[in-house]
């Protein structure tokens, strides 16, 4: 991961990415225990927002670096890397309070805990429901950051339905 992250971060410093933060089962592994994933997943904030948002300019920047594009995502070193659009105003969030952190020495950001668990919430699959519960388990959020985020984002239901689902005794 860290030839990934070190291309994400090249490209950040040169200006090709705007502020992004690692989210999805990558982004969990910095809080739990690893999760089998198939790709790393780069949500990234385009400012000031394009009329026409194209990825091609990080395609660019990568292929010339030796990077080539493999399905939906771009092929760095043995990960499948995804570069997502932060459009929705929880994942927008999530990325602008991302987390400052190092992996082996690269300079990277992760979203946090509590946005990580609104996000997986607020998305709803059966995998991200099991996520949850590893968060919940591993008691690793601020609950209180966590309510002000789910109440913001009007996810207080969708939280409450959760707990009676899948943390009821």
């Amino acid at each position: 991961m860290k030839a990934a992250l070190t291309e994400i971060h090249h490209l950040h410093a040169g200006g090709i990415i705007g502020p992004y933060a690692i989210g999805g089962a990558v982004g969990a592994t910095f809080y739990l225990e690893p999760i089998a994933t198939l790709d790393l997943d780069i949500f990234v904030l385009f400012e000031p927002a394009p009329i026409i948002l194209t990825l091609e300019p990080i395609y660019t920047a990568l292929r010339q670096r030796g990077h080539e594009p493999q399905g939906d995502a771009i092929l760095i070193g043995g990960w499948p890397v995804q570069f997502l659009l932060a459009s929705q105003p929880l994942v927008e969030e999530a990325v602008r309070e991302a987390v400052a952190t190092d992996v082996e020495g690269v300079p990277t950001f992760v979203m946090s805990s509590e946005h990580l668990m609104a996000i997986a919430l607020q998305t709803g699959r059966a995998k991200d429901f099991a996520r949850l519960v590893m968060f919940v388990e591993a008691d690793i959020a601020n609950r209180d950051r966590l309510n002000a985020i789910l109440t913001r984002h009007g996810l207080n239901d969708a939280w409450q339905k959760f707990e009676r689902r899948y943390l009821a005794p």
